[in-house]
């Protein structure tokens, strides 16, 4: 699969780092775009390739964090973790949506996301250390969802903050 077009990009922005957090996508917008395809195959996309057909849901956590900045501002925010074990075994495709659906509200029964919540993947094959994406882009066909996962790349708040307010060259219009 090609790498898809950022959803929220700028004219400033590279291709594959969107410009602010609000270009991921949340839990409730995950939940909210599968619920409607419950029939087809989904299929993570990461690092040039999809996941083996055989792929897991090892684990889901939802929780709350409280956290100082680098700037030492208090930070909040509700994040969702998916863990995805990329594995062979005996495949009979890739999940259809629906599992993951079930999978996801049975977690919910017990630990309810809040909708706005940060998402986050895990993803290891068991023997490679596990890496953290998070997804851009949900791409569908007649048979499939796609969700395109990217590394997720540390940050530092307080800059992001100050770069958020601070004018783009290539986006203010010239005086003269």
């Amino acid at each position: 699969m090609p790498p898809a077009a950022n959803p929220v990009s700028s004219c400033c922005s590279a291709p594959d780092l969107p410009s602010d957090i609000s270009a991921e996508i949340s839990t409730a917008v995950l939940l909210g775009t599968l619920a409607g395809h419950a029939g087809k195959a989904l299929v993570f996309y990461y690092d040039g390739r999809d996941v083996k057909p055989s792929y897991h849901v090892t684990e889901v956590k939802s929780g709350r964090f409280h956290a100082l900045d680098c700037g030492a501002n208090p930070e909040n925010w509700d994040e969702t973790f998916i863990q995805l074990w990329d594995i062979v075994e005996e495949s009979h495709g890739h999940m259809p949506v629906a599992k993951f659906l079930a999978i996801m509200r049975k977690v919910s029964n017990v630990m309810p996301f809040h909708p706005d919540a940060k998402l986050t993947f895990e993803v290891s094959d068991g023997v490679a250390p596990m890496q953290l994406y998070k997804a851009d882009d949900i791409a569908m066909d007649t048979t499939t969802v796609r969700v395109r996962l990217n590394p997720r790349p540390s940050s530092c708040k307080p800059r992001d903050r100050w770069l958020e307010q601070q004018p783009s060259s290539c986006c203010v219009p010239r005086a003269g």
